[in-house]
């Protein structure tokens, strides 16, 4: 006997105790499918069978199964059940879930029940409970599907429960396994003469051959089990009409509104039915399909809104073909479902839209808001209800598209986007190309029918090169539950990063209070780890771990890149404000900003930035940049010197102070112990020791003065550029730093007094005298006073067989290394201790906010909604907080 169960479905099982529930769900469903009442009652009360906790015992399961259902998971109730209000409770979960509520009965005879309970040592009641339980089981069967279970099963004996077999079914709307490419069409209308035309622009052929003709021609009927696959033919059908389909394969998806108010309703719709019953087009019904079922079936419905157009046609047919077209238009109609979840979940198709808790579920509910969306319940002045904007809060990760609402222009918003564009009002017809979020479309050839209300812009042109988008607007508010608590982050190059909830509150604080506007923060770089500790002598760190570490990782080549002893600066360029305005939605600002790693302006002079980044622009634009990349915005990772310019605070309080404080009292030491030997007292050991931390005190010093100078104007200051970050469309981690060292260079040259070119080597790490040569010259910029330098695998991206190789590590100078930590470190015994640190903390957190950086990049360049880029720029900005040594 097989029982077909819905995919997602509340199964409950019903039968008196003994009957073999629990056996029948261990059987037949997965173990974390099955929620007993009993279990509960233990999981609150430590004893299966104490009926004084079955109130807590049912709070407990209602809560579980209310989790599983919310996340798309079947869930079987193994209890009695057998009282009507015992039931009621879980039809309503059903409901509130959008999934189907299921009874399985096992009605057994009262003796075998009561014989099976006398056989466990649990189950010592009287027959009487067992009769009152088959009592009410029986008094129930008749009236389970007036209590709202969609399928009901009831096994009268043993020998049925045993020969049961569950068949899980997918729902209708489940096409998941279906992956495109697609071209999702919006409403038509009947306007056929746009669609043919828009068909024909997408690359589909008219099929005019009288096979393929004739084979559909005799289709007619469809199955609502399967949509898109016709029945057995029969006679000639009434809907002959040429097919339309695509040499490479691709699908039409047809957002419903196919009919009403065009010139060619009745084509229309054979042209779209035809093209589902080849298989090559699927559709979803819209509110005028709708409408025209339940005309067809006899209901009264109000013939308005184009309707009476459809039915004009209608009637207009010869009357031998009349009757059978009928019949066929409403049995096509009638197997239309009402959304479809496509490609493994990532594309979700319904005429008006649908929200993230209702995809893949199957009730009225569903039905209604794919077919009609939500309203507020108000009426506007032209007598329409006014709709809730659903898709301005939806969060979830499915792409959803829709029509129903005529817009001037498609756009995106939270990951949706409405096509419908109005073409029967004089607009255009549309469609979206997936995966590649393309829009296409046709204009109309003329107004057919006015709407009943205006569609701003429709008939005029509106300058669109200073607004805003939808999506632009809505960003306008963040919200702070999307930032706020303990976070996990799935990204691309690592699946799960999790972010704390008191680091969170620590960039909350510092995103609030200091930085910049959230709309130009759309990258912050991550931190670098430093390379392992060297054990040569004098040096705490050297260029040989740093190619040892890739050397092990499997990688033959590094670049190694001077390290400028600067600021991190993040410069976003715009080709003009209007860009600024369209792409960033950032007005009044400039044509860019200027931030540190932390999302804080870099410049407090508004004047002085905005010279600095017309300055960079005139230099992109010289080098042909807009051009050669085909964008009107850039992103560049640099280094911003003089130190100084960003560091005074620190170079005031801390390094200053130190150096001053230090001199002062090593240089009184110095000459009181030198007055004490000219008296003849023996201190030559201390009068040593003194002189030699009085001389690092002074290396010291002249260390961080190296790296500052005042900043009086523009002409002061130097930015490098390294790395060529985002364009529009495209984020250029696929490029190996080579690349990027070639693309800055050319940018540096056309303004050398401010944009410097960062010297770098290519090293093989197979050549013994290449990574010699790379020693060398090592040794030559820090004894001449510079940083050190950064090595990167040439690969932007390395993946290992542990995750994702360090992007770059640093190897600094000893000289530099006594800025960091401290005049003195550079003694044998200091040295000793330094190199017990540990890098594993360091190295995981840059591997982190590099993964987050990189995430954040690809989010904004596919113009995924602001909250999901300030998911990875906030996290990078809690990771922060983490208890890592600040002098890595």
């Amino acid at each position: 006997m097989k029982l077909n169960i819905p995919e997602l479905s509340l199964v409950v099982l019903i039968g008196a105790s003994g009957s073999g529930k629990s056996t029948f769900a261990r059987k037949h469903f997965q173990p974390f499918e099955v929620l007993s009442s009993d279990f509960c009652r233990g999981l609150v009360s430590d004893d299966e069978n104490n009926q004084s906790a079955s109130h807590d015992a049912f709070d407990v399961l209602h809560y579980i199964a209310a989790k599983r259902l919310a996340a798309g998971k079947m869930t079987v109730i193994d209890a009695t059940n057998v009282q009507p209000e015992d039931r009621k409770g879980f039809v309503a979960l059903a409901r509130q879930y959008h999934c189907f509520p299921v009874a399985i009965a096992l009605n057994l005879p009262e003796e075998l029940c009561h014989q099976r309970n006398q056989q466990r040592s649990d189950r010592q009641f009287g027959p009487h409970v067992v009769r009152r339980h088959t009592q009410c089981l029986r008094r129930s069967l008749r009236g389970l599907e007036r209590e709202g279970f969609r399928y009901v099963y009831v096994l009268n004996s043993q020998e049925e429960i045993e020969a049961v077999e569950i068949e899980r079914q997918p729902l209708w709307n489940n096409r998941k396994y279906e992956h495109g490419p697609f071209d999702i069409i919006g409403d038509i209308h009947g306007c056929c003469d746009e669609l043919e035309a828009l068909l024909q622009k997408l690359g589909y052929q008219k099929d005019t051959e009288t096979r393929k003709v004739a084979e559909v021609a005799e289709v007619t009927s469809f199955s609502p089990s399967s949509p898109s696959s016709p029945s057995s033919p029969s006679s000639p059908s009434s809907l002959h009409f040429p097919t339309y389909y695509h040499p490479k394969g691709r699908k039409a998806v047809f957002l419903g509104d196919l009919l009403d108010r065009g010139p060619r309703i009745l084509d229309t719709v054979k042209l779209v039915r035809n093209m589902v019953a080849v298989g090559t087009a699927i559709c979803v019904p819209g509110n005028h399909e709708n409408k025209l079922l339940r005309k067809l079936r006899g209901k009264n419905v109000k013939v308005n809104h184009g309707l009476e157009q459809t039915l004009a046609e209608i009637e207009a047919l010869p009357e031998d073909i009349r009757k059978p077209f009928t019949k066929e238009l409403y049995e096509f109609l009638e197997s239309l479902v009402s959304h479809y979840v496509l490609d493994a979940g990532r594309l979700v198709v319904a005429h008006a839209g649908l929200k993230q808790e209702m995809q893949g579920r199957g009730s009225g509910a569903v039905r209604e808001f794919a077919l009609y969306g939500e309203t507020t319940g108000e009426i506007d002045e032209f007598g329409l209800p006014v709709r809730y904007n659903w898709a301005a809060e939806y969060r979830g990760e499915a792409m959803v598209v829709y029509g129903h609402t005529p817009v001037l222009e498609a756009e995106w918003l939270n990951n949706t986007i409405d096509i419908d564009t109005g073409c029967v009002f004089g607009g255009k017809l549309t469609a979206l190309r997936y995966p590649e979020k393309e829009l296409v479309s046709v204009p109309a050839a003329r107004t057919y029918c006015e709407p009943a209300r205006p569609i701003k812009g429709l008939g005029r042109e509106i300058p669109d090169n200073i607004s805003t988008s939808l999506q632009q607007q809505l960003d306008d508010v963040l919200h702070i539950e999307d930032v706020l608590g303990k976070r996990i982050i799935s990204t691309r190059l690592s699946p799960n990063i999790k972010i704390r909830e008191e680091n969170a509150i620590a960039a909350l604080e510092v995103m609030s209070r200091f930085a910049a506007n959230p709309k130009w923060l759309i990258y912050l770089p991550p931190t670098m780890s430093p390379v392992e500790t060297s054990q040569e002598t004098g040096y705490l760190e050297h260029p040989t771990q740093a190619f040892a570490y890739y050397q092990n990782q499997g990688i033959t080549e590094v670049v190694c890149e001077e390290k400028h002893m600067g600021s991190r600066a993040v410069v976003i360029v715009c080709r003009d404000e209007i860009v600024a305005m369209k792409r960033f939605g950032v007005g009044n600002e400039g044509i860019g900003i200027c931030y540190t790693r932390t999302g804080r302006r870099f410049f407090d002079n508004p004047n002085l930035e905005a010279e600095f980044l017309a300055r960079v622009n005139a230099a992109l634009s010289q080098s042909g940049f807009w051009e050669t990349f085909n964008t009107d915005w850039v992103c560049l990772d640099c280094e911003l010197m003089p130190w100084s310019a960003k560091a005074q605070g620190l170079l005031r309080k801390q390094y200053a102070a130190v150096g001053v404080s230090s001199r002062l009292a090593l240089g009184d030491a110095v000459s009181v112990l030198q007055q004490a030997q000219q008296r003849g007292v023996e201190v030559s050991a201390q009068l040593s020791q003194f002189q030699q931390r009085a001389e690092m005190t002074q290396q010291y010093v002249s260390a961080y003065r190296r790296y500052c100078w005042s900043v009086n104007d523009i002409s002061d200051l130097k930015l490098a550029p390294f790395h060529i970050l985002a364009t529009e469309g495209t984020i250029h981690t696929d490029k190996d730093h080579r690349w990027h060292m070639e693309q800055a260079a050319k940018i540096a040259q056309c303004d050398p007094e401010l944009l410097l070119a960062t010297t770098y080597k290519v090293i093989d790490l197979t050549d013994p005298s290449s990574l010699a040569e790379a020693v060398h010259w090592w040794e030559e910029l820090t004894t001449a006073g510079g940083e050190g330098m950064v090595v990167k695998p040439m690969q932007f991206i390395v993946k290992g067989d542990r995750g994702i190789v360090q992007p770059a590590v640093k190897c600094r100078g000893r000289e530099y290394l006594r800025i960091i930590y401290g005049p003195e470190y550079s003694t044998p015994e200091n040295l000793q201790r330094l190199r017990q640190r540990g890098l594993s903390l360091k190295r995981s957190l840059a591997m982190r906010e590099f993964a987050l950086g990189v995430e954040a990049l690809e989010r904004f360049v596919v113009h995924a909604p602001l909250r999901r880029v300030h998911e990875c720029v906030f996290g990078i900005l809690a990771m922060e907080s983490e208890p890592v040594d600040p002098r890595l």
